[in-house]
């Protein structure tokens, strides 16, 4: 799948985007994936929401190979 990173997850990643092959899975099973490639996001796994093909994910949503996911930290306005 595709993985897209934005704001300062870039930095944190060192990447905006980048493919992750972990099947078929639901949101824990993307994380657990996604630490293993990328272990300095576990400080912000608790404030970071995921997107499943330009939705927002909920627990139930099943990210599989073909999907693009993105990683969105809190916006702060101004």
């Amino acid at each position: 799948m595709q993985v897209l990173f934005f704001a300062h997850l870039k930095e944190v990643t060192g990447c905006a985007q980048a493919e992750l092959s972990c099947g078929e899975v639901d949101a824990r099973g993307l994380w657990e994936a996604l630490l293993e490639r990328f272990p300095q996001l576990a400080p912000y796994r608790s404030m970071v929401r995921l997107t499943c093909n330009a939705h927002y994910a909920t627990s139930e949503t099943r990210f599989g190979p073909s999907d693009e996911v993105a990683l969105i930290p809190p916006v702060s306005g101004g």
